[in-house]
């Protein structure tokens, strides 16, 4: 049963996103999930270009990427945004992860530094954000403290969200156990990466904002 506070915060919210020209939206969620992949996908489908780099090692971003400007439809639908892809939210990064790389110890030990700086951006900057999607990896444990830490941040701030299990064409993918860690937000799973269930990701996203 909806009770007449939750209708009031319901009401506020859309009216909030209303009178905002462009939002700000959020990718949130640990390394390597496929945050990046997925804002390239979102920019080379509205904006016909990149967002950045991505490679398998961790903590590829370390710094705050903005797009300005981005405009989705769906339907009948459009949304007006400023996507907001942020580093690899990590509880402790351990230079010696780097070492695996190739990196000699003097460079791992910055990449390190400059990781730890980039999760503590990426947690204040939340104070911005007018809606966040949180990437997972839909092949790992989403019951992870890193994991728990993001939604803990996101519940304080009463923020819009919607998470999105990603790699789901991977066999070792499993969204149910994804969609039942999560019950009180909406959950979508797609492959950033080939392009699996996309359409289905800016329907989500329309419900989660629009």
């Amino acid at each position: 049963m909806v009770t007449i506070f939750e209708k009031f915060i319901k009401k506020f919210l859309k009216n909030l996103f209303k009178k905002k020209k462009h939002i700000k939206l959020g990718l949130y969620g640990p390394p390597n999930a496929g945050k990046t992949t997925l804002a390239n996908k979102l920019c080379e489908d509205w904006l016909g270009e990149d967002m950045g780099k991505v490679t398998n090692m961790p903590h590829e971003t370390r710094e705050i990427q903005i797009k300005e400007q981005v405009h989705i439809k769906s339907g009948n639908k459009e949304i007006s945004f400023n996507l907001v892809d942020t580093p690899g939210i990590a509880t402790k990064i351990d230079y010696e992860e780097f070492l695996k790389f190739g990196m000699s110890e003097k460079k791992a030990k910055e990449r390190a530094k400059e990781a730890t700086k980039g999760v503590i951006d990426a947690i204040k900057w939340l104070d911005n954000m007018d809606a966040v999607v949180v990437v997972l990896d839909a092949t790992k444990d989403p019951y992870s403290q890193v994991n728990i830490t993001i939604i803990g941040n996101l519940q304080a701030r009463n923020i819009p969200v919607l998470i999105v299990g990603n790699k789901i064409d991977l066999k070792k993918s499993k969204m149910k156990k994804v969609e039942a860690a999560f019950p009180q937000y909406h959950v979508v799973g797609i492959s950033a990466k080939n392009g699996n269930n996309i359409d289905e990701f800016y329907e989500s996203l329309f419900k989660v904002v629009g």
